[in-house]
């Protein structure tokens, strides 16, 4: 564990190599109670909770705020990178885009296609695909058996999208999954995203919160397991 200060996270607490990602705090919180024993807060500047402590596992592992977007994913990102994280799962939400998607699903992402708008300032093109590290993604796969479908995101600087918006082969939409990968890879972190799909382009209804929490901590267990190995 670390023990340099960035810019922007102001730790309290050892931050580990291995990390969780969550864009809202409450899920933070939700993930470090359900993951950590004993969990201690990390962060808490700027509204960007942190947690720091040891899985059941005896594993250590921070789960950190990302907060909203591409932009600030990205800047919190390159803070964990001084602070000595190796290797990031992001646990985050979507839209689901196309015909298969179902509110509540977990989605595995194998490539996720810069929208435009903010990813150029991390060096990538409107429409230029990124993928995650490898193991981190087959191990996820391996992990979330049967309860994930492996597919193909977009990330836009703004939410809800036109399923016109995106490509043929793009099954969900998201703000953060893009920047994630293109700014851990810039800065040697390993990372991978499940999402978990909050609502459909097919109708106005939207995930329950009882709901969403029980997806959120079977993503997270699954990146717990996976960060543990």
């Amino acid at each position: 564990m670390s023990a340099t200060v960035p810019l922007r996270l102001r730790p309290k607490a050892p931050v580990a190599t291995d990390a969780i990602l969550a864009g809202d705090p409450a899920r933070a919180m939700l993930l470090a109670q359900e993951l950590l024993e004993a969990p201690r807060m990390s962060n808490h500047a700027r509204g960007l909770w942190g947690y720091s402590g040891h899985t059941p596992a005896g594993d250590e592992l921070t789960i950190q705020a990302t907060g909203m977007g591409g932009p600030s994913a990205a800047a919190v990102i390159a803070d964990l990178a001084e602070l000595g994280v190796r290797r990031a799962v992001r646990i985050g939400t979507c839209i689901g885009l196309d015909k298969h998607a179902c509110a509540g699903e977990l989605v595995l992402v194998t490539k996720a296609v810069a929208g435009g708008g903010s990813a150029t300032s991390f060096g990538v093109a409107a429409g230029e695909a990124l993928r995650p590290d490898p193991h981190l993604l087959e191990c996820l796969r391996e992990a979330l058996a049967g309860q994930i479908r492996a597919t193909c995101v977009a990330s836009f600087d703004s939410m809800p999208v036109d399923a016109a918006a995106s490509a043929g082969e793009v099954a969900a939409a998201d703000m953060q999954t893009a920047a994630t990968l293109a700014r851990g890879s810039q800065l040697g972190i390993a990372a991978a995203a499940v999402l978990i799909v909050i609502a459909t382009d097919a109708g106005p209804e939207q995930l329950g919160e009882e709901e969403l929490e029980d997806a959120a901590k079977r993503a997270g267990r699954a990146a717990a397991s996976v960060l543990s190995g």
